[in-house]
């Protein structure tokens, strides 16, 4: 029942140990199917490891504002302890944009939150990495492009070293038009998808907003000193040269996942005993995918909704 139920889900519903003493669960949108009850405790929890995180103050965007409709439009993954308490999520909102004539999703890196007794746990591959990989199984291994706002400087490094083509961060980091676009997309319509208020600028030559936390993030805001550092200290001082920190500045990011990404999370990110779970869910979401669509076309005596639905036979 729990195949049939992966198999035919629209939106993706998985949970798993991805080792001892750590459960992961991992929603798509679940405000547009789960049961209110479930999707005001899921949400609660958000806000549990959220006020913990900022010792008690609160954030004013997505899916930690009361009433809003942000779940239904966001990716939520939540990671619990032993004792089923829940120490740590991240909500990724998909963001629709145009490219080429072609409707594709952004999926963007939002708000990730540890609880303080779980930090320096080596949950980053799980809150940055995991749920990305898993969506692009889900959608036959196709490019996914990503976006980051932040200003933190192990963040941008992470991006940076996480995804394909990403612009800007890196030394070497070089935009193309399909950056530049999809930049200017995101700053003019969905800012608030990141707690960026309509009266920061935006500069598109760099893709930095300025003066950034004023739309519900404010309590985010860090100078250089306090914010964390990469081990690589060219994406330190990057973000030394590019960003006023005393204004509230962040870069935008964007990147892709793709075949060389993937590979290279489950290479260098992926603890090894985190394989064997891992590779039950790809298998799953393989089948969901792919094959089940393929036997689904091919049984063309029955009905595929509305792709192919059934006509009644005329008296």
């Amino acid at each position: 029942m729990i195949l049939w139920n992966l198999l035919i889900s629209e939106q993706l519903d998985l949970r798993f140990s991805p080792s001892r003493g750590l459960t992961v669960r991992i929603v798509e949108r679940p405000g547009q199917w789960m049961a209110p009850d479930e999707l005001t405790t899921l949400i609660d929890e958000c806000r549990d490891v959220a006020t913990a995180c900022l010792e008690g103050e609160t954030l004013d965007y997505g899916i930690l504002v009361p009433g809003s409709d942000a779940a239904r439009r966001t990716i939520i993954t939540m990671i619990y302890d032993n004792e089923g308490r829940p120490i740590a999520f991240n909500a990724l909102p998909l963001i629709p944009a145009t490219l080429g004539g072609e409707r594709l999703e952004v999926l963007h890196l939002g708000l990730v939150m540890v609880h303080p007794s779980a930090r320096s746990s080596g949950l980053s591959w799980i809150l940055y990495g995991l749920t990305c990989f898993l969506l692009f199984v889900r959608r036959q291994l196709r490019p996914l492009w990503i976006s980051s706002v932040t200003q933190v400087p192990a963040v941008v490094g992470m991006v940076c070293e996480s995804f394909d083509g990403v612009w800007p961060g890196a030394p070497d980091a070089r935009a193309t038009f399909a950056h530049h676009y999809l930049g200017r997309h995101i700053a003019l319509n969905h800012r608030i998808v990141f707690g960026v208020g309509p009266d920061a600028g935006f500069d598109d030559t760099r893709s930095v907003f300025t003066n950034a936390y004023t739309g519900g993030s404010d309590n985010l805001k860090k100078t250089f000193d306090v914010a964390t550092k990469h081990r690589n200290e060219a994406y330190n001082a990057w973000c030394a040269r590019e960003l006023d920190y005393g204004r509230g500045d962040d870069v935008l990011q964007l990147g892709q996942l793709n075949l060389a990404s993937a590979r290279g999370f489950l290479l260098k990110s992926t603890p090894r005993h985190a394989l064997p779970q891992l590779a039950v869910q790809v298998l799953l979401l393989g089948v969901q995918s792919v094959v089940a669509p393929l036997a689904q076309w091919l049984a063309g005596n029955r009905s595929l909704g509305r792709l192919r639905p059934f006509r009644q036979a005329k008296p």
